[in-house]
């Protein structure tokens, strides 16, 4: 199966919603940066709950054939970024979230809808 970047946004969204992540988002940011295509930003309330959405998504992405480039952050469980080349998902715990706020520095990036 053969999916094009907005679908592995979405498949990675799809898995971090299942685990409960709060307040799924998908940027386009396209066209606002060479480091990617799309970001996907959610966050859990709790270490553990950080870690279980990110396996969640390693899991959806590799059951799809897409393999993460790398993962860091995962020790911390504060904020891990997961590689897939032209979609990176930002997986926070909320207080990060709440600090970096991405959504507010790529404001002019467009949302996607997750479904």
């Amino acid at each position: 199966m053969s999916l094009n970047l907005v679908e592995i946004a979405r498949l990675a969204a799809t898995a971090a919603e299942e685990k409960k992540a709060q307040r799924v988002n998908i940027l386009d940011i396209r066209g606002l940066s060479i480091i990617a295509d799309y970001f996907v930003v959610c966050h859990g309330n709790s270490q553990t709950q950080v870690q279980a959405i990110v396996d969640a998504v390693r899991k959806r992405m590799e059951k799809a054939g897409v393999q993460p480039r790398s993962v860091e952050g995962m020790s911390d469980a504060r904020w891990v970024l997961m590689d897939l080349g032209d979609v990176v998902v930002h997986v926070f715990h909320k207080d990060e979230r709440d600090f970096y706020d991405l959504e507010r520095l790529w404001g002019d990036a467009a949302q996607v809808e997750a479904q």
